[in-house]
C-alpha cells in the first residue's frame, strides 16, 4: 500500500501557527478586538514581516515584490506603506469593533448626555434608551447581544436606574499597560528563537536555547508542587545569568566601541499547567 504524501510544509506551518495563536486571540476577544480589526491589522505586520525578508535577502522591496511574498494586494501595499509616513501624528486609531463603537457614541454624542456634559443612565428600550444608541451604530446586531458583550467586558453596569457606563470604560487598569507590553516582549523573542532554529540563520551552532520539560497524567497537586519548584529554579537561574549579564555590560562598555555594543539578549523561563481536554 503506497503511503500517502507528505503535508506541504506551507499547510504545516500554518496548522501550528494557528494553533499557537489561540492564547492570543482570546485575549484579543476578552478586550474587545474583533476578527475584521485584527485582519485589517494584520496586513501591517506582513508587509512590515515581508520588507524585513527581502531586505535580509538582499532584495530590492519593491511593491511587487512585497505583495507577491505577502499576498497582499498591490494597491494596499502602496496605501500602508506610503500612508503610514504620510498620516499625522494625531491619527486616530482604527475602530476596535462594535462594542466601542457603541461607547464612542455614549460617550459623545449630546443625545446621551445631560446639559452639564454627563452621561446618561440609560434604559435599555425607549427614546433615548440603549437599544436606540445600538441602532445609531448597527442595526445588523440586536442590542441585548451588545449590551451582553458590554456587561461581560465590564464597561457597562446594570444598575437599579438603567444602565450605566463604567468610570473606566475602555481603559485598562493600573500597570496594565506595561504588564502586557513585557508579556509581549518576551513572547516576542521566544517565538524569534523558536523560529529561528526552525528556520535560521543560526547566530551560533546548535541555535538558540529554546527547551521545555512536559509531563502529563498527574494530579492538580502535583502540577502545583512542579510550579513552585520551577519558581526555585528560576530564582536560581536568575541569580547566575543575571550576575553574568551585569559583568558583561560593565565589561563592554568600558572596552568595547559604541558600534560594536549592538546586540541585545533575554533569557527567561515559563510554567504553564492546565486540565488536559480530550
Amino acid at each position: 500500500m503506497p503511503l500517502p504524501p507528505p503535508t506541504p510544509a506551507p499547510t504545516l506551518v500554518l496548522d501550528r501557527v494557528l494553533a499557537l495563536l489561540g492564547p492570543l486571540v482570546r485575549l484579543l476577544l476578552r478586550h474587545g478586538v474583533t476578527y475584521p480589526v485584527f485582519a485589517a491589522a494584520l496586513k501591517r505586520v506582513f508587509l512590515r514581516e515581508a520588507q524585513a525578508e527581502l531586505a535580509g535577502r538582499g532584495m530590492a522591496d519593491t511593491d511587487s515584490a512585497v505583495s507577491l511574498l505577502s499576498g497582499v494586494h498591490r494597491r494596499d501595499v502602496r496605501t500602508l506603506t506610503r500612508g503610514e509616513a504620510a498620516e499625522p501624528a494625531s491619527a486616530p486609531p482604527p475602530t476596535l469593533g462594535l462594542a466601542a463603537q457603541v461607547v464612542a457614541r455614549w460617550l459623545h454624542d449630546p443625545v446621551f448626555q445631560h446639559p452639564d456634559g454627563r452621561l446618561r443612565v440609560l434604559p435599555r428600550e425607549g427614546p433615548g434608551g440603549f437599544g436606540v444608541l445600538v441602532a445609531g451604530v448597527s442595526r445588523d446586531v440586536r442590542p441585548k447581544a451588545v449590551l451582553e458583550e458590554l456587561l461581560r467586558l465590564g464597561v457597562v453596569d446594570d444598575t437599579d436606574d438603567g444602565l450605566a457606563l463604567s468610570r473606566s470604560g475602555f481603559a485598562p487598569p493600573a500597570g496594565f499597560d506595561e504588564a502586557l507590553w513585557l508579556s509581549a516582549l518576551n513572547l516576542h523573542d521566544h517565538a524569534a528563537a523558536a523560529v529561528a532554529n526552525l528556520t535560521g540563520p543560526r547566530p551560533r551552532p546548535g541555535g538558540f536555547l529554546e527547551q521545555a520539560v512536559f509531563v502529563d497524567e498527574i494530579t492538580a497537586q502535583s502540577a502545583e508542587r512542579l510550579h513552585d519548584v520551577s519558581v526555585e529554579a528560576w530564582r536560581r537561574a536568575f541569580a547566575l545569568v543575571m550576575a553574568e549579564a551585569q559583568a558583561r555590560f560593565d565589561a563592554d562598555a568600558a572596552a568595547a566601541p559604541p558600534e560594536a555594543r549592538r546586540h541585545r539578549a533575554r533569557f527567561g523561563v515559563y510554567f504553564f499547567s492546565e486540565r488536559e481536554t480530550p
